[in-house]
């Protein structure tokens, strides 16, 4: 018996020491960052970089913000168009500008060859509002433009009208130096993407599907050089967006008798609906690591420290520990599961008045691989409940197609990033917002998302929030990275 025991032993301790040897080996033999496409050079445009930040800055100081009830009005559009016509005119006279549904933008620049399909370059040019309970915490006019301590301030200036004008600037100075695509470029500016993008960026796909455009890339927002927003990686990444995350809004209400609250039931309509919120933050939809997100983990695999190293490469065996330490955090936890905001709780008028009607709203943000449909009866499981009414919202989207790593796409964004900012490590990774790159889908093959400028712990803070502001140098990196984009994919 003690042989027996002894065999058994010696085959347990010949396993793990296998299996030992086989992640240390998957570990050192982490293959290198992926290397840029090294054809084609790079010459920095030349420009009057400070008649360009000063064209950007009077473009901060226009209103064209989207608000919760309505997109930018008619006017404000008006004007920033004309604005962009009167600061662009080679664009504006050699180039096809089309006004599109709500005030969108279309603009063509063809090319020579049409045989090949076209590069859709996208921003939008609407802007969230500024919230009126936090402007006094502004240390600067938020609809200033204003120019100092080497930034560029005021609302919208990151999102997104330095994508809008840099394009702008980059196609301007192009025109002038008698560039010609090789095949078409569009420029598509959506003007309501901060409530979805019906009117804008929905109405443009629709024009070009009419027209039987389909675009071998869209390249808008949603992907920025971070630096220390992933752990213990040190330096710039270039992080790409290939895919974005679905949505859904799911409302919940509950209704009940009212009356005295002098003589309340076991459970009022505040109580049943509270136990259902509870319920669905207790228990989420379950966490697992998409495509995108391993796409994401293989690019960052070399820049990773030895302990995370060895999860990333043997998710066969560690992808539990892997996804244990993504859920600690939320940017972590947003990567690796649909996730489950309540969002809006409303019930009551009066303290001694039992609410007849209690209501709350949940946000889903729908990770690759899940639904819509899949969100409804997850919520449907765990509320269990029939006294709560479950309705989804009129806005839902389902999770985007993921792009190729290996695509056309993401090879002239890697080269662009390595010619313009040299040494920089480019990473596809799921973008956890809504672009409006994901109406897209219909009328491209890939759709991207990238604008280069830098988001720290702190700028990302700036994003529809107090003091948002853009760095001068990273205007002009966008000034600088569009135009080299339209060479590579162009020229």
């Amino acid at each position: 018996m003690k042989n027996v025991v002894k065999v058994a032993l010696g085959l347990v301790l010949l396993v793990v020491l296998a299996v030992a040897a086989v992640v240390l080996l998957r570990t050192w033999a982490t293959p290198p960052l992926a290397a840029a496409d090294a054809k084609g050079s790079y010459t920095p445009l030349k420009f009057d970089q400070d008649q360009a930040v000063a064209r950007f800055a009077g473009a901060v100081k226009l209103h064209t913000v989207s608000t919760g009830e309505a997109p930018p009005s008619t006017e404000d559009l008006a004007a920033f168009h004309a604005y962009l016509a009167e600061q662009f005119p080679r664009v504006h006279h050699a180039l096809q500008v089309e006004e599109v549904g709500h005030g969108g933008l279309l603009i063509t620049w063809k090319g020579q060859d049409t045989s090949v399909a076209p590069v859709i370059l996208m921003a939008h040019q609407d802007t969230v509002p500024v919230d009126p309970d936090t402007r006094a915490r502004w240390t600067r006019d938020p609809w200033s433009g204003e120019v100092s301590d080497g930034v560029i301030w005021g609302r919208g200036a990151l999102d997104d009208k330095a994508s809008v004008v840099s394009i702008l600037e980059a196609a301007e100075q192009l025109l002038q130096q008698g560039f010609e695509p090789r095949r078409t470029l569009y420029f598509a500016f959506g003007s309501d993407e901060e409530r979805g993008g019906e009117g804008g960026a929905v109405a443009i796909v629709a024009l070009l599907k009419q027209r039987g455009v389909h675009a071998q890339l869209v390249l808008d927002e949603g992907g920025a050089y971070t630096n220390g927003l992933m752990p213990g990686v040190a330096g710039d990444l270039a992080m790409v967006g290939i895919a974005e995350k679905g949505y859904v809004s799911v409302k919940l209400s509950v209704q009940a008798a009212g009356g005295h609250s002098s003589q309340p039931p076991p459970q009022s309509a505040i109580g049943i609906l509270s136990h259902a919120l509870v319920q669905l933050e207790a228990k989420q939809m379950p966490a697992k690591l998409a495509p995108t997100a391993t796409a994401m983990f293989d690019a960052l695999a070399p820049l990773l420290p030895f302990p995370a190293r060895m999860a990333v490469r043997n998710r066969w065996l560690l992808g539990s520990v892997l996804i244990g330490e993504l859920e600690k955090t939320p940017s972590g936890n947003a990567m690796v599961r649909t996730t489950t905001a309540e969002t809006t709780f409303n019930a009551g008028v009066k303290d001694n008045v039992l609410p007849t009607v209690a209501n709350a709203t949940i946000n889903f943000r729908i990770l690759p691989g899940d639904t819509v449909a899949g969100v409804l009866e997850h919520v449907r499981r765990v509320v269990a409940d029939p006294r709560v009414t479950i309705e989804p919202g009129q806005e839902q989207n389902e999770p985007s197609p993921t792009s190729p790593i290996d695509g056309e796409g993401l090879k002239l964004v890697r080269q662009t990033i390595q010619q313009v900012s040299p040494g920089v490590p480019v990473v596809p990774y799921l973008v956890t917002a809504a672009t409006d790159a994901s109406h897209y889908v219909p009328v491209s093959t890939e759709q991207l998302r990238f604008v280069p400028y830098h988001l720290t712990p702190t700028t990302i803070q700036r994003f529809h929030g107090i003091d948002e502001g853009i760095p001068v140098s990273d205007y002009l990196n966008c000034v600088q990275f569009a135009a080299q984009f339209m060479r590579n994919a162009a020229g």
